[in-house]
Formats: structure tokens, sequence, C-alpha cells
């Protein structure tokens, strides 16, 4: 079953969103060559307080609770690091590339939210991945509508990326989001148009499409979170919580 939002639970998302959007828009303004991600994870975890939220990631064991016990406050995830990095002594380098995700709860409610940001001067080929990621986030969006499927989604994504000679990571999905940090529906970034279920107005859920520049495979690190690509080639993903409305839908992860 998947959970039709009321407009109080909404007004309360939205307001988790803007507020880890907050965090996460202060986090792009401290990035400079120098910096470590447990910097950048120590940052995180004081403004979630500071803003009267609980950092979502800390602690937390997947979905299942398989896995070991998430020991950070964000993910940091660095070049060839598709998601889930955990913050520690990497220090950022110039041209480096990093994907910062953050999720705060706010009154009980998850908001969930990442973005790219270059370290120092990027290269041509850094730039591309990141921009190509960021427009293959705006064109699933531009999907969401009541009436539309989850396959519209993933399609205009999959179809965006491909065309210009990028891949989508298909092990790793968006999701929805409310009271639990992971529900239903899974929202792959990969499909076809007018299959799957149609979106009504009220469902809550994450897009997040990783984009790799060279082929889609992935492995996990031994640290059991960790996520690479396998050709060691730049990765890049950019994450909004969004809101199905009457007449297409709110990105609730803005400040």
């Amino acid at each position: 079953m998947i959970d039709i939002k009321s407009p109080r639970e909404i007004a309360i998302m939205r307001e988790a969103g803007k507020r880890a959007a907050q965090t996460l828009r202060a986090v792009g303004d401290m990035m400079r060559p120098g910096i470590t991600t447990a910097e950048i994870d120590v940052f995180v975890r004081e403004d979630t307080k500071r803003l009267g939220c609980i950092p979502a990631p800390l602690g937390y064991r997947g979905r299942d609770n398989s896995l070991p016990p998430y020991p950070a406050s964000c993910c940091t995830s660095v070049n060839d690091v598709v998601c889930h990095g955990i913050p520690g002594p990497l220090v950022l380098c110039d041209g480096d590339i990093i994907n910062v995700d953050v999720t705060h709860i706010w009154e009980g409610y998850h908001g969930d939210t990442s973005a790219m940001f270059y370290v120092g001067c990027p290269s041509a080929r850094a730039v591309r991945v990141v921009e190509i990621a960021r427009n293959a986030l705006n064109a699933g969006i531009a999907e969401v509508k009541p009436g539309a499927r989850l396959g519209d989604i993933g399609a205009a994504i999959h179809e965006y990326a491909e065309s210009r000679g990028c891949s989508i990571v298909r092990e790793f999905v968006g999701h929805g989001l409310g009271r639990k940090f992971h529900d239903e529906p899974v929202v792959q970034h990969f499909g076809a148009r007018g299959k799957g279920i149609r979106l009504k107005a009220g469902m809550c859920f994450t897009i997040e499409p990783m984009v790799n520049l060279g082929s889609p495979g992935v492995y996990v690190d031994q640290d059991g979170w960790t996520v690479r690509t396998d050709d060691g080639k730049l990765s890049a993903q950019f994450e909004h919580s969004i809101v199905v409305t009457d007449d297409g839908c709110e990105v609730l992860t803005v400040c």
C-alpha cells in the first residue's frame, strides 16, 4: 500500500524538506580543497540539531535491518563513489566532485535531498557527468503528475542520460517517504512509459538518479555501505523529495 499524505502531513514534510535543503545549501558554502569529509559530517550533525531536527542516517541499518549501523549524519560520495560514502579522514582535492546526502527528521517526518558540489576547478568530464545528472533529475520531476505512471519517470531519466553517453545505475532507487525513511513506492530511474503504478495526489517519494560516466556496473565496499563504479569512472547524483499535487507536483526540498 502506498500512503497518501494529508494536507497536514504534507505541510510537515514541506518543513522537513526545507530544513534539509537549508543544511545542504550551507554545506555548499564550505566546499574547498583541504576540507575532510569528516568535517562535512560534523557540520551537518550540528546544523541538523540547530534546526531542531534529527539526522536520519545516523545509526540507520537499511530497510531490512541487515546492514551495520550507519556511523554518520550524512553521506559523502566522492568521484567514483556512487552513493552511501561514509565520511572520514578523506581530504578533498582540487578537481574532486562530491555528493552530499542529507535527511532530516522534523516532527516525525523525513526530508531527503542530495546534491553534487565541485571542489576547486573541475575537469570537463566532471562537469559533464554532474550536469547530466542534474538535468536527468529535472527530466524525471517533469513527468510527475496525477495519472502518470512510475515508468514515465524512469523512462525520462534514462532516455536523457543515455542519449548523452552516460549510464544509469539500476541497483539503487528512489523511494516513498514520510514517517518512514524508506517506504513504497520504489522509484526506478529506468523503465518504460505507460508502465507501473499510476500516481495520485498526496503520494510522496524521492527521485535520485545515479549517473555514471562509464558503465552502469557498481560494487559495495567491505564496509557494507560505500558503493563504487565498477570501472572507477566518475558518478554523480542529485535528489529531491516530491509530493504529487492535484495538477502536477511540488519539490519539497527547496529553500
